[in-house]
C-alpha cells in the first residue's frame, strides 16, 4: 500500500471513530434533550469530520487517476503485444500478385502464406436454406382480433332481466284530468285513465362453430378460447345493433328545427340538440336521463365544432381524437354523446331520454357438445334479446345534411 491509499485509510478510520463517538452520545441521552456541552461535542465532531472530508478529496482524485493511467499502460501493452489475424478475406488484383504471393509463401513468408491460404480455402457456407427443419416458427400472442364488443346505448339503458318468453309493459296513453269548477255546487270534470299494454316479443340471437379435437389439442394459444371469446363479441355487436337500428327507425322524424345544416357552425349542433331536447321532454315529461347517440362519422362534424379547449362560454367540454371509440365521447350543452357502430346508415344522430326505451336480455352463453363421429366439439353462444319503444316521441332524430 503506498502513502496515498495509507493516508486515505487513516482519514477513513478517523471518520467512523468520531461517527462512533457522536453515536455513543447519542445513546448516552436516552432519548432527552441533548445538554450544552453535548452539542457543542457534536458541532466540534461535525466540523472536523467536514475537515477531513475536504482533504480525502485531492488525494481520492490522485488515486484515481493514478489508477486510469496504470490500467491504460496495461492496455497499451496488452493491444501491442497481439499478432494480426489472417485476413477474413482476400482478393488479387492481377495474376501478378496471386504469381508473387506464391512464391514467397513458398520462401516461408508468413503474410503471403496466410493471404495464400485464405484466398484457396474452399469454405462450406451454412445458411437457413441449408436446414429449414432446424427453424421452429414462433408463434407472437395475443392474436390481432380487430373487434369492438362494447355495447354503448344497451350499457347506457341498462338491459333488464328478461321475465319470460313473452310479456307487455304497461303503459298510460289518457290521464285522469282535472278543472276549474264552473260554478259553486256545479259538477267537477271527470276523465278516464287508461292502460294500454306494450307487447314485447324478445328474439334469439346466436351462433356456432364446429371445432376439430386436433385443432383444440394442438392450437396455441387455444382455439376454443378465441372462438368463444369471438362468438360473445359477436353477439355483443348484434344485440348493440339490433337496439339502436330498432330505436332510430322507430324514433320521430327530425323537422327543420332539428336539422344540422350542411356548413354547420357549433351553434347550429346546439340549437338542433335543444329543439330535439325540448322536444323530448314534451313526450315524457322530463324522466329518465336525456342522451344524444350519435354514428362514429358524426364525429367529423362534432369534433371541429367543439375543439377541446374548453373555453368559458363554449356550449362543450369539447371532443378529444385522442379517445375515439364506442361510448361516451364528450358532451354538447351538457348531453352526453355516445358514440355506437350499431346505426346501420351514415351520418345517424337521435336525441333520446332513457325512459323513452328499454332492452330486456337472458344470456345463455356458451354451450358445447362432442360429436364423436367426426371427432369434433360443436360450441355455440346464444342469448335472448328484446327492445321496446316506450315513447316514440322520446326518441327525436336529428337530420344532418
Amino acid at each position: 500500500m503506498g502513502q496515498t491509499d495509507q493516508m486515505l485509510a487513516n482519514y477513513v478510520a478517523e471518520i467512523e471513530e468520531r461517527q462512533a463517538f457522536v453515536d455513543g452520545i447519542l445513546e448516552a441521552a436516552n432519548g432527552k434533550d441533548l445538554t450544552e456541552e453535548q452539542i457543542g461535542l457534536i458541532s466540534d465532531t461535525r466540523d472536523r469530520m467536514q475537515l477531513v472530508n475536504e482533504k480525502m478529496k485531492p488525494l481520492e482524485e490522485l488515486r484515481r487517476i493514478s489508477g486510469d493511467s496504470a490500467k491504460r499502460v496495461q492496455d497499451i501493452a496488452n493491444y501491442m503485444q497481439q499478432k494480426p489475424g489472417p485476413p477474413a478475406q482476400v482478393e488479387y488484383r492481377s495474376a501478378g500478385e496471386y504469381i508473387l504471393d506464391y512464391y514467397n509463401a513458398n520462401l516461408g513468408v508468413e503474410e503471403a502464406i496466410q493471404r495464400f491460404t485464405t484466398y484457396n480455402r474452399a469454405a462450406a457456407h451454412q445458411t437457413t436454406a441449408q436446414n429449414p427443419g432446424t427453424l421452429p416458427t414462433p408463434i407472437v400472442e395475443p392474436v390481432v382480433n380487430f373487434i369492438d364488443a362494447a355495447r354503448p346505448l344497451v350499457s347506457a339503458l341498462g338491459a333488464r332481466q328478461l321475465p319470460s318468453s313473452s310479456f307487455s309493459r304497461p303503459k298510460v296513453t289518457q290521464h285522469t284530468a282535472v278543472a276549474a269548477q264552473s260554478a259553486e255546487k256545479a259538477e267537477l270534470t271527470s276523465q278516464q285513465m287508461t292502460i294500454t299494454k306494450l307487447a314485447v316479443t324478445p328474439s334469439t340471437i346466436g351462433g356456432y362453430v364446429n371445432v376439430s379435437r386436433q385443432n383444440i389439442d394442438w392450437s396455441t394459444p387455444s382455439i376454443m378460447d378465441l372462438v368463444i371469446q369471438d362468438l360473445a363479441a359477436q353477439y355483443a355487436v348484434k344485440t348493440e345493433a339490433v337496439a339502436v337500428q330498432a330505436f332510430y327507425a322507430g324514433g320521430t322524424a327530425g323537422g327543420a328545427s332539428t336539422t344540422i345544416p350542411a356548413s354547420p357552425t357549433s351553434d347550429n349542433v346546439a340549437q338542433a340538440i335543444w329543439a330535439a331536447a325540448g322536444l323530448v321532454y314534451t313526450a315524457t315529461k322530463g324522466q329518465g336521463r336525456l342522451l344524444a347517440v350519435a354514428s362514429p362519422d358524426v364525429l367529423g362534424i362534432l369534433g371541429p365544432l367543439f375543439a377541446p379547449i374548453n373555453p368559458t362560454n363554449a356550449q362543450s367540454t369539447g371532443f378529444s381524437a385522442a379517445n375515439y371509440g364506442q361510448g361516451v365521447m364528450g358532451a354538447v350543452s351538457g348531453i352526453s354523446v355516445i358514440v355506437t357502430a350499431g346505426f346501420a346508415a351514415p351520418k345517424s344522430l337521435m336525441v333520446m331520454t332513457s325512459a323513452a326505451a328499454e332492452v330486456y336480455e337472458d344470456r345463455i352463453g356458451s354451450l358445447q357438445v362432442v360429436e364423436p363421429s367426426v371427432l369434433g366439439v360443436q360450441v355455440a353462444y346464444a342469448g335472448y334479446f328484446a327492445d321496446v319503444i316506450i315513447e316514440a316521441a322520446g326518441i327525436q332524430k336529428i337530420i344532418v345534411t
